[in-house]
């Protein structure tokens, strides 16, 4: 009986010691598999991280490269590099950004693509940027409508003969052209006003202002406002129902621009393409989307002219933007600090 009970135990324990010599081999094999599987997966893992960030990287220098209003850098940084020398010209520079920095509190400035786009590009940004709605007139009018109004209703079928920048003459498809463009700018205006979040909006701006398909149109149709606007007071000039502002008559004197034809084939068309703004049409800009655009002129330091505003005549209620230029024809956007 005994030697039963031994040879049973001993048999229990040799099988019990054969089970765990097979369960120990398949654990093993498993934890290796595990273990090579989750090496696996920390790799693959680490790999798709440096690919995201690689990607990510790429993807933020595209944007910088392709902003036309590029991020802010520090001010009298940017002087230094701008304007090396002991030259006059370089000396008289550096000053007039010490004054903006001492006085003006302009501690950074916002760098403008330098293309005949420049100055509206800058108007536009900030405009977009700070949130600002829709002039009042625009609110009550459909501006998607201002080319058909122009062309069939007043007859002015020589828009035909409008350029978009250095795209020259479009004929026929002139209409639909303007069409897209007015479309463009009040849709990208209402979305981007009605965000509140100012990093959103920041956002939705360098989005918008790194394509450049979407950006001309945004500045065609504001020189198609500004020619709307010029055609408006001119018959009204006619007419004598209402006054006007003195910007038109200022306008309308030039010889360049006695009247809309002349004023779009002499000025409008070649904005863009060949010139930038001057100070008239910058009188009319500001007038149209109603803010008070202050200008910094860095080469008339030291002179009245140094600031000045357009329009000069403006209502309390206008929302202002700054800009600073060093030749009145590329501009930037500069930045206060407190």
């Amino acid at each position: 009986g005994r030697h039963e009970v031994w040879s049973w135990k001993t048999a229990s324990k040799e099988s019990l010691c054969l089970m765990w010599q097979k369960v120990k081999v398949q654990l093993m094999l498993s934890m290796s598999f595990l273990a090579a599987f989750f090496w696996y997966c920390r790799r693959l893992y680490s790999f798709l991280a440096q690919l995201l960030k690689r990607w990510s990287s790429y993807l933020q220098r595209q944007l910088i490269r392709n902003l036309s209003v590029l991020p802010e850098v520090d001010l009298l940084g940017y002087s230094a590099r701008e304007w090396k020398g002991e030259t006059k010209q370089a000396k008289q520079m550096r000053e007039a950004y010490e004054e903006l920095f001492r006085s003006c509190h302009i501690k950074y400035l916002r760098q403008v693509r330098r293309d005949n786009y420049s100055v509206v590009r800058a108007v536009l940004f900030q405009i977009f940027s700070q949130g600002i709605h829709f002039p009042s007139w625009m609110k009550e009018r459909d501006i998607l409508k201002l080319p058909e109004k122009l062309l069939y209703s007043q007859g002015c079928n020589w828009i035909q003969q409008y350029s978009f920048g250095p795209e020259r003459y479009t004929g026929p498809n002139t209409f639909g052209k303007l069409r897209k463009c007015m479309e463009a700018l009040k849709t990208n205006w209402a979305e981007i006003s009605a965000t509140r979040d100012h990093e959103e909006r920041g956002s939705m701006c360098n989005t918008l202002f790194s394509d450049e398909s979407k950006e001309y149109k945004l500045y065609e149709a504001i020189k198609f406002i500004m020619l709307y606007e010029v055609v408006e007071a001119y018959e009204q000039i006619k007419s004598r129902d209402e006054p006007v502002h003195n910007l038109f008559s200022l306008l309308f004197a030039r010889d360049s621009s006695s009247d809309p034809l002349s004023f779009m084939m002499n000025h409008l068309n070649s904005i863009g393409d060949s010139v930038c703004l001057d100070q008239v049409e910058l009188f009319l800009l500001g007038y149209l989307l109603e803010v008070k655009i202050r200008v910094y002129r860095l080469h008339r330091f030291n002179t009245e002219e140094f600031q000045v505003t357009y329009p000069n005549e403006y209502r309390r209620e206008w929302n202002e933007i700054s800009l600073l230029t060093e030749d009145d024809h590329y501009y930037h956007i500069p930045l206060f600090r407190t």
